[in-house]
């Protein structure tokens, strides 16, 4: 039975040897497909980064275009966003204060000035009700006016507007 239990230890310790040779193997394999990965991974986030910084580059660029004082259509942004409720016309004033354009100073007095005509007159009983349809009405042209970069005075009142306001 010697023989034949030694035959069995060569054979597990032959076994164990190619199973410690499959292992060694297959570690050089994950190894090299680790390394492999890493690389890809390297010059995907490498493409990545250099894709983010183009589009910030090109961000930056229109950001400057859009809100170039010398540049009529950033007026324009300021004067439209000024219409948007009384937030839009905060948001307004402090862009506009960042960028002074006139466009955008012409269409932050005319808001002003007929939200505060449209807040005075609501105070009037049977009156506020049509002073608010009338003041949505000149909101509205107001804003169709800025949309197609004209400065065009609010009805009867635009140009008290634009004195008593001239501080904007």
């Amino acid at each position: 039975m010697s023989d034949e239990n030694k035959d069995l230890g060569d054979q597990a310790e032959d076994a164990f040897e190619g199973a410690k040779e499959s292992a060694k193997e297959f570690a050089e394999d994950a190894k090299e497909a680790a390394s492999d990965f890493a690389e890809d991974a390297k010059e995907a986030a490498s493409d990545f980064a250099d894709n983010v910084k183009e589009a910030a580059k090109e961000f930056k660029e229109e950001a400057e275009k859009t809100f170039d004082p010398n540049s009529p259509d950033s007026g324009k942004t300021v004067a439209i966003i000024a219409h948007i409720t009384v937030i839009g016309w905060i948001v307004a004033l402090i862009m506009n204060n960042q960028n002074k354009t006139e466009f955008g100073s012409y269409y932050i007095r005319q808001t002003l000035g007929i939200w505060l005509v449209a807040i005075l007159l609501n105070f009037i009983p049977v009156v506020g009700c049509f002073a608010s349809l009338i003041c949505l009405v000149l909101v509205i042209i107001s804003l169709v006016n800025a949309a197609n970069g004209k400065m065009v005075p609010t009805v009867g009142v635009g140009e008290m507007f634009q004195n008593w306001f001239s501080g904007l």
